[in-house]
């Protein structure tokens, strides 16, 4: 029996050549995360191939389910989702070896770690929005590779505001009390995002309108990554430089609530990190893999700065519109500086929030974490805030994770 050997998968155009990631690393960086921030050729080579690997498991399943019948199919996971698969009579081979991986994690997951996560996240409310808002998703429209999915699904046309309500709903599912457990409003709501990326995966591969040559596959492991280093690395580091203090366990809680919600998510294993100090490698190493800003960049961006422009609030709706504009705008400029925010096409703008806000930040956190009682104020407080900013978001709608129309390549 001859054995034929693959063919690797080209390197997309969007990556850089491993020379050029070969930059000496600052010591002060070097000290910090204890090593190179350029990747090893085995480290690159590992970048490059998971740019054409998508969610294996769930894939799977999208592809047994248009085989099975796709509305018909699409009802047996979602009453395996809220209900488990022992309720469904003669359950499908397919779903039960889906939802059974599901049903028993790795024992590295911590319950108690992750719902000390979730608790720090309530603690700095409306901060979080800051960093992930202006500083993750805006930083992350400079690296053009991400947006292509989100140009081709409609992402321009169906209005910042609902789509970033709706990512933001998802996040607030997550980060509910014990929310990430098996029947937990996270849980579900994370396994609801899986399919439908899996579902564009499926349709935008097909596309002629993607140039896997240059982009690789759409939604790769790399780019789940990045987008997971997100939430954990990029919100840490963001909200230290806002002034909130975070401790040393507070950011292993962070992490470890992370990785386990894209371990749910279907971020394989193998990139998920515990510890801040391997996610800034990480997250450096998928920034080879990106592209340099370009017009998806600059319209991306532009609509993201106007979504404020559309919030609804009860009272002075015009002028609160307005505040939220600049001071988003304002913490942009912070984080990323004036070249980021030209190359994004964005007006100029000064980091005055930002300076004006962050002294009292810190000093109101720090003094508000010292006794349990003010912790837990703190945590109700800010998880309220939290609240408040996604009902602005989504107006009079009703507040959803994403629910595909028939324009959307995940609508069945």
């Amino acid at each position: 029996m001859t054995v034929q050997a693959v063919e690797p998968k080209p390197i997309p155009s969007r990556v850089r050549p491993y020379e050029k990631t070969q930059k000496n690393t600052p010591w002060y960086m070097k000290a910090i995360v204890g090593r190179d921030l350029a990747p090893t050729p085995e480290e690159y080579d590992k970048l490059v191939a998971a740019l054409w690997q998508g969610d294996g498991p769930m894939d799977a399943l999208v592809d047994w389910m248009f085989e099975f019948g796709p509305k018909e199919a699409k009802g047996l996971i979602e009453q395996a989702v809220e209900k488990g698969v022992g309720t469904i009579e003669d359950c499908p081979q397919p779903l039960l070896d889906f939802f059974q991986t599901l049903e028993n994690p790795p024992a590295w997951i911590d319950q108690e770690l992750v719902e000390e996560g979730v608790r720090f996240i309530h603690g700095i409310g409306i901060t979080a929005e800051y960093v992930l808002r202006d500083l993750a998703l805006m930083g992350g429209y400079l690296l053009s590779g991400f947006n292509q999915s989100l140009v081709l699904t409609g992402a321009l046309n169906k209005g910042a505001a609902k789509r970033i309500a709706e990512t933001g709903k998802w996040w607030m599912d997550c980060t509910e009390p014990y929310g990430m457990t098996r029947y937990g409003v996270g849980f579900k709501s994370t396994i609801h995002v899986r399919m439908i990326h899996s579902l564009v995966r499926r349709n935008l591969a097909s596309k002629p309108q993607w140039d896997s040559s240059k982009w690789g596959l759409p939604l790769s492991q790399i780019d789940m990554v990045a987008t997971y280093l997100g939430f954990s690395v990029v919100l840490l580091g963001g909200l230290r430089k806002l002034g909130v203090p975070v401790t040393p366990r507070e950011s292993k809680a962070v992490m470890h609530l992370w990785a386990y919600a894209c371990w749910i998510m279907g971020v394989d294993e193998k990139w998920l990190v515990q510890t801040e100090r391997e996610g800034m490698v990480l997250l450096n190493h998928t920034y080879m893999t990106q592209s340099k800003p370009d017009k998806t960049s600059r319209d991306l961006a532009q609509a993201l700065a106007d979504e404020p422009l559309e919030r609804e609030f009860k009272h002075f709706e015009s002028l609160r519109r307005q505040i939220n504009y600049h001071q988003h705008l304002s913490i942009s400029h912070y984080f990323l500086g004036e070249e980021k925010l030209e190359q994004l096409g964005l007006p100029k703008s000064s980091s005055w929030y930002a300076w004006l806000s962050t002294p009292p930040r810190f000093a109101a956190y720090t003094a508000k974490r010292v006794l349990p009682f003010t912790r837990k104020k703190l945590q109700k407080e800010g998880r309220k805030q939290q609240k408040e900013m996604l009902a602005a978001m989504f107006g009079q709608s009703e507040q959803a994770v994403l629910a595909p129309d028939e324009n959307h390549p995940a609508h069945i």
